[in-house]
């Protein structure tokens, strides 16, 4: 499908096109890339409402800086798409997301323009800052510009970055994008104080008169530090509310200001890019701003799927049988089932109440369940803090986001053997996100960690009886469970609960020759894989691990005392994983046996549906099927020449 551009944005492939333009005709440019975002992403998909929000702000940055020589770092990266299509990509931009086209994210190997590769929140600052301190130490003219959202600045990271700025006294540019979301609306402290500023009547009272003044400025080499001291002053002197925070740190603070206003923000990023230092620019913009839609559910609209532009119909799947619900809302329903039977029951998010489906709990029950921002370090202490207490937490966060707090898993909850349940949503690969969304890692660095349980269920039944038993006093001690992102298998999920026993699987089906053993959802693809076999004349046994620690000892002595060809199937990587788990087991017990493990290999899987990385990655079910084939491909010769 051939998409049409404006009149303007036929004429821009890189800035320096835009660059060309006069000032008045960037409203023109503005409206037209906001339309082609709708346009593609209506038709394509992918992140939405993010993007339209910071049009005019990404066409101001790249008609006043030279990029890519001046470096903007875009934090999380879901808002970056009319960075991208200024960027010459804007004829491929319909490959976004897609299997062996444009990332869904800024990307270092894919755009110059791109200066640093992101996915996961609060990182632009620490980098910005990086390059500001080496374009100080070479001596070069470069100009740094960290964009960041006012949900990202909730996490730690962004405060230690501008404690660090205020006194590296190094050229950072901080644009604080205000919009009240990240993906579900922000939370706290933080919040609250950025709304004080921007509605305050007595800054509003005194604002232009400050911007006025600084509209007056001369700029290039006969700025007068004099009147750069003078507006500094100013600023402090009328600004209490926003000079307790950031003054605070030593950043010197301009706004806030309209960041929908073209005009207003070429003027204001021309000024600062002259003023020397750390500085940060507190802009207000609506996210999904321009498709009316959007503007009124921005968290439907985050990322909506495909959609009629002109009615805003969001289309579904047809559903001719009946559907397995996703796993994350049986998560979120099934803990709200617990909760009711238990009062000790408690629900950690960090900013993913709708992702995770938390947010089924908060509704029902406020006092129980918390979105405590984006800040995984913290969503994981609270929690252990919770614990010691006496309280059942399931702390829920995608797997690879847990990434972020692994010291606080290992010192805060594991060392003191606290009974945490960390549900690890998103695990394996996930799809269009890509490499920094992925949970490739977490088998491996849980079941290194004493003291820890790890499991994963193979469908949605097996999901509730292991949310069920992590909640049960006689368990007493960490618990993961990780499940992958999307539909289960289990049209009719609601089953009664059932205690598992911890640390125990479950053998599926009897065989010959060959033994399958699995490790969460890839089960599913495992029995898919039997089916097609015994069209072949092949019969493998099929075992369902459920816990790779403790890994189930008796089950794999009868394992290896049957079987000397074996498969191992995970969502995780190879390395370390589940598969590497059944061979320390062989090893450690002397058996013998051809091992073949599948999973994610040892190197970054890109982008695409996961039907299609499944595929890339050999362990659906023609990649098992194919394992299977080749671990007894002698016995099928000689089947062949028998039966000839």
């Amino acid at each position: 499908m051939e998409f049409v551009q404006g009149s303007l944005l036929q004429q821009i492939n890189h800035p320096d096109d835009l660059k060309k333009l006069g000032r008045e005709q960037l409203h023109q440019v503005c409206d037209e890339l906001r339309q082609y975002i709708i346009d593609i992403v209506s038709v394509h998909g992918g992140h939405f409402a993010a993007s339209l929000g910071v049009v005019e702000l990404s066409v101001a940055l790249h008609y006043i800086y030279n990029t890519p020589y001046d470096q903007l770092v875009w934090d999380v990266g879901h808002q970056a798409y009319g960075h991208k299509i200024l960027t010459g990509r804007k004829d491929n931009f319909a490959t976004n997301r897609k299997y062996g086209g444009l990332s869904g994210f800024p990307k270092r190997s894919e755009s110059e323009y791109d200066t640093f590769g992101v996915g996961h929140s609060s990182t632009s600052i620490s980098a910005a800052l990086g390059m500001a301190m080496a374009a100080k130490y070479r001596g070069e003219n470069r100009k740094s510009v960290a964009i960041i959202g006012d949900g990202s600045m909730t996490a730690g990271m962004a405060f230690e970055a501008m404690n660090h700025a205020g006194v590296a006294d190094s050229d950072v540019l901080i644009i604080l994008n205000d919009n009240c979301m990240s993906i579900d609306p922000n939370v706290g402290a933080l919040k609250e104080y950025l709304t004080d500023i921007s509605t305050s009547p007595t800054y509003n009272k005194v604002r232009d008169e400050v911007w006025n003044l600084m509209g007056k400025l001369p700029v290039g080499k006969k700025f007068s530090r004099e009147m750069a001291s003078k507006l500094e002053a100013s600023l402090k002197g009328v600004i209490s509310k926003s000079s307790n925070l950031f003054e605070a740190l030593k950043l010197r603070y301009f706004g806030p200001i309209d960041g929908h206003n073209i005009t207003k923000l070429i003027d204001t990023l021309k000024d600062l890019r002259e003023i020397p230092g750390p500085k940060i620019l507190h802009i207000v913009t609506v996210k999904g701003k321009g498709y009316a839609l959007a503007e009124k559910d921005q968290t439907k609209w985050h990322a909506p799927g495909l959609f009629d532009k002109l009615t805003g119909e969001i289309y579904k799947k047809r559903i001719d049988i009946p559907q397995a619900p996703k796993y994350q809302d049986v998560f979120g329903h099934t803990l709200l089932e617990l909760a009711e039977a238990n009062d000790a029951i408690m629900g950690i998010t960090p900013a993913m109440p709708s992702g995770s489906s938390l947010k089924i709990m908060m509704e029902k029950m406020p006092k129980r369940a918390f979105d405590v921002g984006i800040c995984e370090q913290h969503a994981v202490t609270v929690s252990a803090g919770m614990a010691t207490q006496g309280l059942r937490v399931f702390c829920n966060i995608y797997s690879s986001f847990m990434q972020r707090a692994y010291d606080q898993v290992v010192h805060d909850v594991a060392i003191q053997k606290l009974p945490v349940i960390f549900c690890l949503d998103r695990a394996g690969l996930v799809g269009e996100d890509g490499p920094t969304h992925h949970g490739c890692y977490d088998i491996p660095y849980m079941r290194c960690i004493p003291n820890m349980v790890v499991s994963a269920p193979m469908n949605e039944k097996e999901l509730r009886n292991l949310m069920y038993t992590a909640q049960l006093a006689q368990n007493q001690s960490p618990f993961v469970i990780r499940y992958p992102r999307g539909e289960g298998v289990m049209p009719d999920w609601k089953t009664p609960f059932e205690e598992l026993t911890i640390g125990k699987g479950r053998k599926l089906k009897d065989g010959k020759e060959v033994a399958i053993l699995s490790f969460g959802h890839p089960g599913n693809f495992a029995q898919a894989a039997i089916r097609d076999l015994r069209t072949a004349g092949i019969d493998p046994a099929h075992y369902d691990l459920r816990f790779v620690k403790p890994i189930d000892e008796d089950l794999l002595h009868e394992v290896f005392s049957n079987y000397n060809k074996i498969v191992t199937v995970e969502d995780g990587t190879i390395v370390g994983g589940f598969g590497s788990a059944v061979l320390e087991f062989m090893n450690a017990n002397n058996y013998k046996a051809e091992v073949i493990i599948l999973g994610i290999p040892d190197r970054l899987v890109e982008h695409g549906t996961p039907k299609e990385l499944y595929r890339e990655c050999a362990y659906d079910a023609i990649g098992i099927a194919d394992a299977v084939k080749q671990l007894i491909k002698e016995n099928l010769q000689i089947r062949k020449s028998i039966l000839s």
